[in-house]
Formats: structure tokens, sequence, C-alpha cells
């Protein structure tokens, strides 16, 4: 049995913050929904299309083991449909403009009237402010949740990370918020909201850097490099460039062939513990014992003659060299892998991290499968729908609509084109 066999999820979201809330549901096994512009379909579908007539990657990546249905929300009968879907339904996933949903008719006060124990769930770019209204993208929620302001180099300008923070790490907050509030309806037999504002989500995942906020009041941030640069320190946590935002020194080094690979570096954390491994490795014996280097406060001031004596014995080595032998001193090391590495890596799709998935459009694609792993709930990674596919199933098999009632439904044009043999 999936965990979350059973509950059925009304998924009214499009392009990656909301999909990749639902499809994490859809992957524990719950029944998701996808409701889709008649003809249109969620935007991402023709977004960055690689194969033509065929959807997008961005479309299949993020909308695995749903269900499609095309439903014109403003046609009265679409209007009915979508009454009755709200009905059956346990939760509604939505990431409309702010007040889509009242405008459409369907205000939390009239969901609570159709169906008490359902559950909303939304996605914002703002929470309640000023900016409520603003409309945001993955790189603006960056910027705005303080990822930016404290990503890149210290003499450079603000960067934005290649990992989306802002939209898939803000639907994997409400995937959480919608089970938590799944739990507490089976003690108080109610539903309720859920909400998840993309700036609140990005600045959960650096909370580091506000920490650091705080300890920049203090007095220096002595862990990073530019303390021990004698750089002094502004008022707001800077760029740190590759330190560690662990307070153990870090940084990315080049190892053998950098010249001509631009992934050919590695992750080295110069830990306390194993300071003697290190120096070692590097062939600095007398480093264990010379003066200033004994300890993690007398090497600040040295951290980049440190790391370059690293990077000349790295450099010698490739990154999985590195590994290699790092790794048995337990020495923090990774290699920088690069995503064709990373699509080649055999052990990734043993463990289901990776998986190879066959669509009828456009052929078997690479995707990323479930992160999270339950050992009495396998997940098994199934194609994106096609625009549509199961309109008429969905119809039939959750609202129960049969017959003349099934097709005075289709012909309305409030489901799109289906075609329904009546029985």
């Amino acid at each position: 049995m999936k965990a979350l066999e059973g509950v059925k999820i009304l998924d009214f979201t499009h392009v990656q913050s909301g999909p990749t809330c639902t499809q994490l549901l859809a992957w524990f096994g719950a029944d998701v929904l996808k409701v889709e512009r008649p003809g249109v379909g969620d935007a991402t579908r023709k977004q960055l299309v690689d194969v033509p007539g065929a959807d997008s990657l961005y479309f299949t990546m993020l909308n695995h083991n749903k269900r499609s249905i095309e439903l014109n929300s403003k046609n009265e009968v679409g209007k009915e449909v979508l009454t009755r879907l709200i009905e059956e339904c346990d939760v509604m996933v939505e990431n409309f403009a702010p007040g889509a949903l009242d405008r459409m008719g369907f205000t939390w006060e009239r969901i609570q009237e159709i169906n008490p124990r359902m559950i909303l769930a939304s996605i914002k770019g703002f929470g309640p402010g000023k900016y409520a209204d603003c409309k945001v993208y993955e790189n603006v929620a960056q910027c705005a949740g303080g990822s930016a302001s404290t990503t890149g180099f210290l003499d450079g300008p603000p960067l934005v990370t290649g990992a989306q923070i802002g939209d898939s790490g803000t639907g994997l907050h409400l995937a959480l918020g919608i089970v938590t509030a799944l739990f507490h309806r089976e003690k108080s037999g109610r539903g309720q909201k859920v909400s998840a504002a993309m700036q609140d989500g990005v600045l959960n995942l650096t909370r580091v850097k506000l920490r650091d906020q705080q300890r920049l009041e203090k007095g220096p941030l002595t862990e990073y490099s530019q303390f021990g640069e004698g750089i002094p320190f502004g008022e707001a946590t800077p760029r740190a460039g590759n330190d560690s935002g662990g307070g153990q020194p870090g940084r990315i080094l080049k190892c053998k062939g950098w010249e001509t690979d631009p992934n050919a570096y590695t992750y080295f954390i110069t830990q306390a513990a194993v300071w003697e491994k290190v120096c070692d490795v590097i062939g600095e014996p007398d480093w264990k014992t010379r003066e200033g280097y004994t300890t993690p406060k007398d090497r600040l001031d040295k951290l980049n003659e440190i790391f370059a004596r690293i990077e000349e014995w790295t450099m010698t080595k490739t990154k999985f060299e590195v590994m290699d032998i790092c790794n048995p001193l337990d020495i923090p090391v990774g290699p920088i892998l690069s995503m064709k590495e990373i699509a080649e890596d055999e052990g990734l799709y043993a463990t289901g991290t990776l998986v190879k998935v066959a669509h009828p459009e456009r052929g078997e694609y690479i995707s990323v499968g479930c992160p999270i792993k339950l050992s009495d709930s396998p997940v098994e990674v199934v194609r994106s729908p096609l625009l549509g596919e199961h309109t008429a199933e969905i119809l039939a098999d959750v609202l129960g609509y049969s017959g003349a009632e099934l097709n005075r439904v289709i012909g309305s044009g409030a489901v799109g084109e289906v075609k329904v043999a009546a029985e």
C-alpha cells in the first residue's frame, strides 16, 4: 500500500513550484488530478521544447504519476464539475496569482461550504504585506529571500544558484504542510488553509546566513576568508565565495585536468579533527607542530597559503583520486560532478534517485526520481499525462458521470474535446 493511497489531490498548479509539490504527493500514492485549460494545458508543456510535437522535459519531469483533466472553470458546467471535484477531493493545491480563486467564485468560505474537510494549499511569491500582490519567479525569490546577496565572491555581484530553491524548494515546503494538515484532519475532522510563500521558503533554506547576520553584530565572522585577509566587514552578511558555511574552512580546489575540464575540481574542508592527516597527505608534516599552524584560530590568517598548498597536491590527482585517498582518512572532500557525470552514474539509478521513463511522444528520457525513500512504500515513477488524457476517466470514476450525463458535460465545452462512447 502506498503511503498516501486513497488521498485525492485537486491539482490547480502550473509551471514548477506547485507541480513539484503535487508530484511528490503523487509519488507517495496520492491520486493527483491535474486540472488544465482545454487545448492549452500547463504552460510548461510547450516551453523549452526539444522534441517537436511532444511535451517538453520541463513539463514531463514535474508531472509524473498524475492524471490530467481539461476543465474550463469559467464555463457554468465547468463550475459544476469543479464543485463536484471539490466535494470528492481531500486537498486543493494552487499557485495562481493572488485572488484568482476568489474571482472564479471559489473563495475559502465557499470551498468550506462545499467540503468542510477540504485542505486548501497555496503557493504565493510573498506572504501578507506590501509585496503580497507581486508576481514572483525563481530568481526573484532567491533575491528577495536573501540567497543572492550572500552568494558569489566578495568582489563580484550577487548570484543566483542553479538549485531551484525558490520554486522546487517552496513546493517541498508546501508538501510537508499538506501532509501535516492531513494528519491534523484525522483528529479535528476539518480541513484548513496551508500556505507557503517563495520568499519564506528561500529564507528558510538560507537560515545560516541569517545566523551570520546576528553573529556579525558581535564582531567579525572569523571563519570567512576575508577575516584572514584583513578585509573589513560591512553591516550585512557578505558573499563568502566557496567558504564552508559550517565554521570549518573549506574551498573548491583545482584537480588534475582542470585546464580542459570545467568541472575538474573538488571541495576540500580542513576540519580541525583531521588537520594532522591533512598535513601528512599533502606532504607538510611539520605543519602539525609549527607555531601558528597548530590550532584553527592560529590558521585563520594563513588559509590562503594553506589552501594554495593543498591545491598543489589536488592538481596532481583527479577529483575521484582525491576522494579515494581522503575518504578513508575521514578528510571531508567531494568531487564537483557535472550533470553529464550525474546522468551516467549507475548507482543513482540503482537507488531510484534517477529513473528512465518511457513516453509515447518523446521516447525515453531521464528524470529525477523521488528523493525521499520509504521502506514500506516504494515509489514507481509513471510518465506524465498527455493533455486531457484522463478527462473521461476522471468524470466517470471519480465523479460518477455516465451515459447521457457524461455526454452532456462533454458536449458543453466545459472539458475540452473528449471522445467517449455513451453507455
